[in-house]
């Protein structure tokens, strides 16, 4: 008698049935896919605004060597803002004021625009030094000879800091005698020296280009991302301008005052210069240092008594 099969315990796969699948999955995790992808390119695209944003409004040019003199005036080289290494970061331009001159115990810090370099300067620098006055002029990171570092706010700021240290430590120039002179995006930095430093005599802005976030807004990529969230090469004005109580020479360059000199708080002259006129320039200059900064008095000469005999 055969012995019965012993059965197996192994139960047999059931078969797929793939017409039960519904094929909205892959249609899905292909979307899902593609949502992912575009969200991480957005991001990416934000990154790079964010780090590349500073070139909306800087402009920086370099220098390979400084000119022989300042629109024929000598002048002294100096190498200032030594960093962690002991190495100067940043080039100035020492011009004295002549001996004897109108406001020789006056210096101007002059704190250029976004634009080129130091080079595009020459002419204003000239007529400072003509006016009687000492200047001290420099460049920030990343422009003309000073280091080779991307330029940014917080790098201007800082550079702005070195520049006054240096004039009231390495120079001993008291703060009493430096007027912060700014232009284009320097306005904002030389306002900013004034609010700390609230002993200096008087501020000069020449036609100020600051508050820039309306600046990025107007460029073609930023319509595509949150530029007011993401965008901090903002240079204020307005707001400090308003509080800042030092006296202040507002100088436009249009034919109407720019609305944030409208603004700024008192005391304040504020002039129109459309034209380039070098003789209203100085003579506005003049006008505000002979009323906020009386010249030094001229030294009277005493007269040697005749010898007896």
């Amino acid at each position: 008698m055969p012995r019965p099969t012993p059965k197996s315990n192994t139960q047999p796969s059931p078969k797929v049935q793939y017409d039960d699948v519904s094929p909205m999955w892959l249609v899905k995790a292909i979307a899902a896919t593609i949502v992912a992808a575009l969200f991480c390119g957005y991001l990416t695209f934000c990154l790079l605004f964010y780090q590349g944003q500073w070139q909306l409004v800087l402009h920086p040019s370099r220098a390979s060597s400084a000119p022989a003199s300042i629109a024929g005036i000598p002048y002294e080289l100096t190498h200032f803002g030594i960093d962690e290494s002991a190495t100067p970061q940043l080039t100035g331009w020492w011009i004295p004021s002549a001996p004897g001159a109108r406001y020789a115990r006056t210096t101007i810090l002059f704190l250029p625009g976004s634009e080129g370099s130091l080079t595009d300067s020459i002419s204003t620098l000239a007529s400072l030094h003509n006016i009687g006055l000492n200047v001290f002029a420099f460049d920030y990171r990343g422009y003309g000879q000073s280091a080779p570092t991307r330029p940014s706010q917080l790098n201007m700021t800082s550079d702005a800091d070195s520049a006054w240290q240096y004039l009231t430590t390495s120079r001993a120039i008291p703060a009493s005698q430096i007027i912060p002179y700014g232009t284009g995006i320097g306005a904002s930095l030389a306002t900013k020296l004034a609010a700390d430093h609230t002993s200096v005599p008087g501020l000069i802005l020449d036609a100020p280009r600051a508050d820039l976030l309306d600046v990025a807004k107007r460029d073609p990529r930023s319509r595509l991302i949150p530029v007011s969230l993401l965008f901090h090469e903002r240079f204020p004005l307005a707001a400090p301008l308003s509080a800042l109580k030092t006296p202040k020479l507002l100088i436009s360059r249009t034919t109407s005052p720019d609305e944030i000199f409208l603004h700024a708080s008192d005391p304040k002259l504020t002039v129109e210069l459309p034209s380039l006129s070098e003789t209203l320039y100085n003579q506005s200059l003049t006008r505000f240092l002979d009323q906020y900064l009386p010249p030094a008095p001229v030294p009277q000469l005493v007269p040697t008594p005749a010898p007896t005999r």
